[in-house]
C-alpha cells in the first residue's frame, strides 16, 4: 500500500502518482461473484444526454459485495486481497466453510490466511461482523447498517473509518468520518475496523486522459459560452458570473451547494451535524 510516482517525461507525468497495488495478492477476479456493469454515457433512456460530464470509461465488471454480512456463525478464510474497479477500498474474497465465496471490503490488519466471522460473538478483531449492541464502546467500524438487514450504506469508501461513541437503550451514537454524530439501531450490523488503501486520498491523476478513463467527460466553463448555451455565458472579453445569488449550472441549480435533505422522518436521529463546533 504505497504511492509510486512517474519519470518526468511529459508535462502531466511531472505531477501523477498512481497507487503501486502491492497489497494486491491476484489479478483476476472471482469468475461467479462478476456480473455485467453497463455504462449508460451520460445518456438517459431516450438516448438523450442528461450528464454532461458523464462518458466513456474502461469497460468494468461489478464485483458482487457483501455489504450484509448475514452468514452468521460460520468462519471464512481470506484468500486473496484484489482490486475493485467500482470503489475506492480494496475487497478480500473470502473461503467459508461450507463453500461458498464472497467479497468483502478489505480492512488494515486484515491479510490472506486470516479468519473472519459473523457473530454476536465474534471476537473484536478487523474483518469480523457483528450487530452494534456487541460492540465495545471506541471501537472502530466500518460498513454500517441504517436498517437492520438491509446491508452496510455508511462508511464504504477507502480509509473510512466511524467511532461507536455510546449506548443509550435500543440506539447507539455513531461518530462518522464527517464529524457527524448519529444514533443508530443497536440492531444494525457493522464491520470491525478501518477500511484498508489509506493512501486513496493523496493519489493525482496528473493528465486529463486519466480522468477519461474512469468516465469523466471533458467539462466546458460557462462564463465561455454564449447566453443562449448557459447563464454565465455573454459580456465583452472575459466576464465574471456576475449573479447575485452566486454560480448556477447550465439548468440553474446552485452550484455552490445548497441543502436537499428533506426527510423530517429520521431528523431526530443526527445528534451533531457535519461541521458544526
Amino acid at each position: 500500500m504505497g504511492i509510486k510516482r512517474y519519470k518526468p517525461t511529459t508535462p502531466s507525468q511531472r505531477f501523477r502518482t498512481a497507487s503501486d497495488y502491492a497489497e494486491l495478492t491476484a489479478s483476476k477476479p472471482e469468475k461467479s461473484l462478476l456480473r455485467p456493469n453497463k455504462h449508460s454515457g451520460g445518456r438517459n433512456n431516450q438516448g438523450r444526454r442528461t450528464a454532461v460530464n458523464t462518458a466513456g470509461g474502461n469497460k468494468t465488471m461489478y464485483r458482487l459485495i457483501d455489504f450484509k454480512r448475514d452468514k452468521d456463525g460460520i468462519p471464512g478464510k481470506v484468500a486473496t486481497i484484489e482490486y475493485d474497479p467500482n470503489r475506492s477500498a480494496r475487497i478480500a474474497l473470502v473461503f467459508y466453510a461450507d463453500g461458498e465465496k464472497r467479497y468483502i471490503l478489505w480492512p488494515v490488519g486484515l491479510k490472506v490466511g486470516d479468519a473472519v466471522i459473523s457473530s454476536e460473538t465474534a471476537d473484536i478483531k478487523p474483518g469480523n461482523a457483528l450487530p452494534l449492541r456487541a460492540i465495545p464502546v471506541g471501537t472502530l467500524v466500518h460498513n454500517i447498517e441504517m436498517i437492520p438487514g438491509k446491508g452496510g450504506q455508511i462508511t464504504r469508501s477507502a480509509g473510512g473509518a466511524s467511532q461507536l461513541m455510546g449506548k443509550d437503550g435500543k440506539y447507539v451514537t455513531i461518530r462518522l468520518a464527517s464529524g457527524e454524530m448519529r444514533m443508530i439501531l443497536a440492531e444494525c450490523r457493522a464491520t470491525i475496523g478501518q477500511i484498508a488503501n489509506i493512501e486513496h486520498e493523496n493519489i493525482k491523476h496528473g493528465k486529463a486522459g486519466k480522468k477519461r478513463w474512469l468516465g469523466v467527460y471533458m467539462h466546458t466553463r460557462g462564463v465561455v459560452m454564449s447566453p443562449r448555451d448557459h447563464p454565465h455565458g455573454g459580456g465583452e472579453a472575459k466576464s465574471p458570473v456576475g449573479r447575485k445569488k452566486g454560480p448556477v449550472s447550465k439548468t440553474g441549480v446552485r452550484a455552490n451547494g445548497f441543502r436537499t435533505r428533506r426527510n423530517k422522518s429520521t431528523q431526530k436521529f443526527i445528534v451533531r451535524r457535519r461541521g458544526s463546533k
